[in-house]
């Protein structure tokens, strides 16, 4: 195993800035991209990222620590923050602040390396360990991270010509 929260949270702490700096000041065209489909363009990554935050991480790590084995975690709807239109000016900020709030509140947890064997009872995977949570939040964040990508190179699939041989986001 390879998981260390301080690693971990190398990572969550990089995030709003490094979204931050890859959206702010785009056009609304950047922005309203998606992949084709019913796919998700960039301003809603941003906003799923903040319900994350208010409704899946810390709800659910609490759930772990405060509760006996194999409790069912909080629910989660990853999809209700579609149809609620914001700016991404504003969706970064909130997004920042809420992160900050997050991992404040993990650092008060004070998580020991006994506590990431504490398990709770998730509705489609069954049990899962704390670390498994704290693991998949990393890994979140790097995977929407590369979806916003993908959206904003998607945008030039068409554009780039020959070059997309050479373009593996767009293939």
């Amino acid at each position: 195993m390879n998981f260390k929260q301080s690693e971990a949270l190398e990572i969550l702490e990089r995030t709003p800035a490094v979204l931050t700096h890859l959206l702010s000041g785009l056009s609304h065209e950047w922005l309203s991209s998606n992949e084709g489909h019913n796919s998700w363009n960039s301003l809603e990554v941003v906003a799923h990222l903040i319900q994350c935050e208010k409704s899946n991480w810390i709800p659910r790590i609490n759930s772990i620590l405060s509760s006996h084995e194999n409790e069912p975690l909080p629910p989660f709807d990853r999809f209700s923050h579609l149809g609620k239109e914001t700016g991404m000016e504003e969706l970064l900020r909130e997004f920042s602040q809420s992160r900050q709030q997050s991992l404040y509140q993990l650092g008060a947890l004070k998580i020991s390396s006994l506590d990431l064997d504490k398990t709770g009872l998730h509705p489609e995977f069954g049990s899962i360990t704390l670390q498994q949570l704290l693991s998949t939040w990393a890994v979140h964040d790097l995977t929407h991270i590369n979806q916003i990508t993908r959206i904003l190179a998607k945008r030039y699939d068409l554009d780039v010509g020959p070059w997309k041989t050479y373009l593996s986001i767009i293939k």
